[in-house]
């Protein structure tokens, strides 16, 4: 990978990045998770302060774009509890199975998501990790795995298997021993960096488990989840979660407002969807006659579920086309075909681990890496 730049400018609530339809601000969000009030909040920010839509990222976390107050920004964030730690904002990067401890898997890894926050805003050391490394902790299903966390873990029963970009290290540690582990493959990473923001650009990332004994074959996978879960999805505890498509991971304020008024705790996950959890069937019914008018999507057969695309033109002013509005075109007349991803210059942000990833050119869009 050829750098452009040595520094890390991955924005967040506090280092904000100037984009050419003005500010953007990252919230992490570990775990996907948040709270009603907290996103309603989040709402009312976007509303006054950028441009009245909320994006979901490909790493669970919200964006505003258009910001105009970024102080003000940071202020409404640090209020709803979603700033805990100025001096790690940026570094609380933690994907986890978002319907972990609701609907099947081996383990619940919803604690491990509070104990590992936890333990990285109490490390001066990890303030120093890039804005890009993320944790991954995948509860079985393989939802998580997949998207080759810089360092996971992956439940196999008792114990979970350690990951390295998505990679099985052949180390094995018992489900109270993960956290730990995590902690320690992710301070080794600040120690043997340099430049490298990801542990995929390490000449030998197994340095980073030096420490630990593999006793199992290395070098084992997971399949990339393509879709996210969306519609119905009944609970082993007899509630119901709703799974809802986000076009384009855009939500506009108002979207948002309608499932914060819900009242139930929400998830976002890494396919820029959102999972509306613990419902009684009742309620689950009447919020889903409410959100599928607005635009939200609970057909698991609809096209908005395969079809993702950057900010484009004219958010970004190294795009060659205005990305959305292709990408909305083509889910319109059905050309789009498979998981496509469409961008607007060959920098590809926010291209997914697997399918067809489509770059503007002066001449039209043309499939990456041909």
């Amino acid at each position: 990978m050829t750098r452009t730049r040595d520094d890390d400018a991955c924005p967040g609530a506090l280092q904000v990045h100037t984009a050419a339809d003005g500010l953007l601000a990252r919230l992490r969000l570990p775990g996907g998770m948040i709270g009603a009030g907290q996103l309603e909040a989040l709402a009312h920010t976007a509303a006054e302060y950028g441009n009245g839509t909320l994006e979901l990222t490909a790493r669970g976390n919200l964006q505003l774009r258009g910001v105009r107050d970024a102080d003000a920004v940071a202020d409404a964030a640090d209020a709803a509890g979603l700033l805990p730690s100025p001096s790690h904002e940026r570094v609380r990067n933690i994907v986890a199975s978002p319907l972990s401890g609701r609907v099947g898997g081996l383990a619940d890894v919803r604690p491990w998501v509070g104990e590992l926050d936890s333990a990285i805003q109490a490390d001066a050391v990890l303030a120093g990790l890039p804005g890009r490394f993320m944790f991954g902790l995948d509860d079985g299903t393989g939802d998580i795995s997949g998207l080759r966390a810089d360092v996971g873990a992956h439940v196999l029963g008792e114990r979970a298997a350690l990951l390295l970009a998505g990679q099985d290290t052949g180390v094995r540690r018992q489900l109270d021993e993960v956290v730990p582990a995590l902690l320690a493959v992710a301070r080794r990473f600040v120690e043997v960096r340099g430049k490298a923001w990801r542990v995929a650009e390490l000449d030998d990332p197994t340095d980073l488990v030096a420490g630990f004994e593999a006793t199992e074959p290395a070098g084992a996978t997971y399949p990339p989840v393509r879709r996210a879960p969306v519609g119905w999805i009944p609970q082993d505890d007899g509630l119901v979660a709703l799974g809802a498509g986000v076009p384009l991971g855009v939500l506009s304020a108002r979207q948002a407002e309608f499932v914060a008024a819900i009242e139930a705790p929400v998830v976002i996950t890494p396919w820029r969807s959102l999972l509306v959890c613990d419902l009684a069937e009742g309620v689950a019914d009447t919020s889903l006659r409410v959100l599928a008018p607005m635009g939200l999507v609970f057909d698991e057969n609809s096209r908005w579920l395969d079809v993702t695309a950057c900010v484009g033109s004219p958010g970004c002013e190294r795009s060659l086309a205005d990305v959305r509005a292709e990408a909305t075109r083509a889910v319109s007349a059905d050309t789009a075909g498979g998981q496509v991803h469409y961008v607007g210059c060959e920098r590809a942000c926010g291209s997914p681990v697997s399918g067809t990833v489509l770059v503007a050119t002066e001449d039209g869009f043309r499939v990456r890496g041909e």
